[in-house]
C-alpha cells in the first residue's frame, strides 16, 4: 500500500501534468470527421495544437472560440455560437467536442446552456452532433479530462436500445489515455482473434496512427462513428481499460444496460491471463494457439529480463493509470521503485508497490531520483535525466525527441514482452562489463605514491 502525498509548495518546477482540456481535446479526435473546440482564448488552443504535432507529427485538427478579455467578462455564447457556425460551414464535420478551460470556467459560462439555444436557434445543425464537457485546467489533470469527455459522449450519443436485441459477440471498449494507437491495434487483433467486432470509444488508432489519406480533409482522417457510437448499446459487453474509464463504464451501464468488465491494466503476466480467460468465457473460443505461444515468450521474457532489471532503482513519473501499469510490472520483475510521481489522484495509486507516491512535477522526481539507475517519463523528463547522468526511458505523452511514439506497444503478451526487453537493453547497456583493461584504472598513477609489497600481496 503506497501513501499517497501531495507536495504543498507554491509553484510548479518543469511540470509533468498537462492540462484536462488538452486531455479532452485528444479523446475527441478520436472520433471520425470531429473538430475539436476549445472554449477560452488562443493561447490554450496554440499550447495544446504545438503538443500534439510534436507528438504525433501529423496535421492535429483543433479550433478555438478565441475568447477576448472582453468577451470573457461579458460572456461567450456569441464565440461559441460563431465558431460553431464556421466550423460547420467550412469543414461540415459530423461532431463537433467542445471543451471549457480556466478562464471561460472562473467566468461561469454555461456551456451546456450554450448548445442547448444553439441548437434552438440553428435547426439546420440536427444532423452534427455537438457534444460538451466541463474540463477546467486549473484542476485535475490529462487524464481526468479524458475520461471526463469519454463519459460525455456516452452519455450523448449512445442510445438506450431493446435488450432482446443485444449481439454477444459484439463489445464496447473504452481504452485510457494511456493506451497509444498501437496499443488500440494490438487489443483489436485480439479480439479479432476470439471472434469478437469491438467498437472503440475513442479509437485514436483509426485517426493518429500515421497513415496518409488518399485526399486531405479539415476534420479527424478516421476513428469510430457517431453511429457507431450510438450503436453501442446493442454489444454484449463494455470492456474498460484503465480506472480513469470506470465512470465511463457505468454511465454506459446506466443508460443502455450494457454490463462492464474493468481491467485495471493490461500490462504484465497475471492481468494478460486474466484478460484472455475473460475473452475466453464470452465469446465461447478457446484461447488461440498464438497468444498461448506469446504467453510463453513473455515468460521467457522475464526470465531473461529479472538478471538485469531485478535490484535495479527505477524512478517514474507518469499519469496514474500508465504510472500503475509500469510500477506494478517492474516490480514483478524485482526492481525498486525509488521514486513515484503523478499528476492527479486516483483509487489505483494506494495499490502502488512502493512506500509513497506524490501529485508532484519532475522537480520532485528529479529529487527522489538521485540514486536511481533509470528514469522512466515523457521527453520533459530529458534535462532530469542528462543533470543525474542516469539513462531516460520515454513513455507516455509528449514524446517529441523520438519516432514512432503513436506505435509503441505495452499491452498484451507482445507489448509486455516487448517493454520488457527494451527497459532491460537500456539498463544492460548502462550496466559496466569489466573489461581487460580495466587493471590500468584501478593502478596506481605515476603521481600517486606506490603500495607496498604488503598491500599489493594479499
Amino acid at each position: 500500500m503506497a501513501q499517497l502525498v501531495k507536495n504543498p509548495k507554491a509553484c510548479t518546477v518543469n511540470p509533468l501534468k498537462m492540462s484536462q482540456p488538452i486531455g479532452g481535446a485528444l479523446a475527441f479526435m478520436g472520433m471520425r470527421g470531429t473538430m475539436p473546440l476549445l472554449h477560452g482564448s488562443q493561447g490554450c488552443t496554440s499550447f495544446g495544437l504545438v503538443l500534439f504535432v510534436r507528438h504525433f507529427r501529423e496535421a492535429i485538427p483543433l479550433q478555438t472560440t478565441a475568447m477576448s478579455e472582453v468577451a470573457t467578462v461579458l460572456g461567450g455564447f456569441e464565440n461559441v455560437e460563431q465558431a460553431v457556425l464556421n466550423i460547420v460551414k467550412r469543414t461540415n464535420p459530423e461532431l463537433i467536442g467542445i471543451c471549457s478551460t480556466g478562464v471561460t470556467e472562473v467566468k461561469g459560462d454555461d456551456l451546456k446552456g450554450f448548445v442547448k439555444l444553439i441548437r434552438e436557434r440553428h435547426p439546420e445543425l440536427a444532423n452534427v452532433a455537438l457534444v460538451q464537457v466541463s474540463t477546467p485546467d486549473f484542476t485535475g489533470a490529462f487524464q481526468d479530462g479524458w475520461g471526463k469527455t469519454v463519459m460525455a459522449m456516452v452519455e450523448e450519443l449512445v442510445n438506450a436500445p431493446n435488450p432482446a436485441v443485444r449481439d454477444p459477440h459484439r463489445i464496447n471498449v473504452l481504452p485510457g489515455c494511456h493506451l497509444t494507437p498501437g496499443d488500440i491495434d494490438e487489443l483489436r487483433d485480439i479480439f479479432e482473434a476470439f471472434g469478437l467486432e469491438a467498437t472503440f470509444l475513442p479509437d485514436l488508432s483509426g485517426s493518429l496512427d500515421g497513415h496518409i489519406p488518399d485526399d486531405f480533409t479539415p476534420t479527424t482522417l478516421g476513428g469510430t462513428g457517431c453511429e457507431e457510437a450510438r450503436a453501442m448499446g446493442l454489444a454484449g459487453w463494455t470492456i474498460a481499460v484503465g480506472e480513469q474509464m470506470r465512470p465511463a463504464a457505468e454511465a454506459l451501464e446506466e443508460k443502455a444496460g450494457v454490463p462492464f468488465r474493468l481491467f485495471d491494466r493490461l500490462t504484465g503476466l497475471a492481468p494478460c491471463d486474466e484478460f484472455m480467460l475473460f475473452l475466453s468465457e464470452i465469446s465461447g473460443r478457446p484461447v488461440p494457439k498464438k497468444y498461448r505461444r506469446q504467453r510463453g515468450q513473455l515468460v521467457d521474457a522475464m526470465l531473461d529480463g529479472h538478471f538485469h532489471i531485478g535490484g535495479r532503482r527505477i524512478a517514474i513519473g507518469a499519469e496514474p493509470d500508465l504510472l500503475f501499469a509500469l510500477t506494478s510490472l517492474l516490480a514483478e520483475m524485482g526492481a525498486e521503485i525509488s521514486s513515484a510521481i503523478t499528476t492527479t489522484n486516483s483509487p489505483v495509486l494506494e495499490r502502488l508497490p512502493c512506500g509513497t507516491v506524490t501529485i508532484g512535477d519532475l522537480e520532485d522526481l528529479e529529487a527522489g531520483a538521485a540514486d536511481a539507475d533509470l528514469l522512466v517519463t515523457h521527453s520533459h523528463g530529458r534535462q532530469a535525466a542528462e543533470r543525474l547522468h542516469v539513462p531516460l526511458f520515454r513513455i507516455g505523452l509528449p514524446m517529441f525527441d523520438t519516432l514512432g511514439a503513436a506505435h509503441q506497444v505495452s499491452v498484451g503478451y507482445r507489448g509486455t514482452r516487448d517493454l520488457i526487453f527494451a527497459i532491460g537493453n537500456m539498463l544492460m547497456h548502462r550496466h559496466h562489463e569489466p573489461a581487460p583493461d580495466d587493471w590500468r584504472d584501478a593502478w596506481p598513477k605515476p603521481t600517486e605514491s606506490p603500495a607496498s609489497e604488503e598491500e599489493l600481496v594479499p
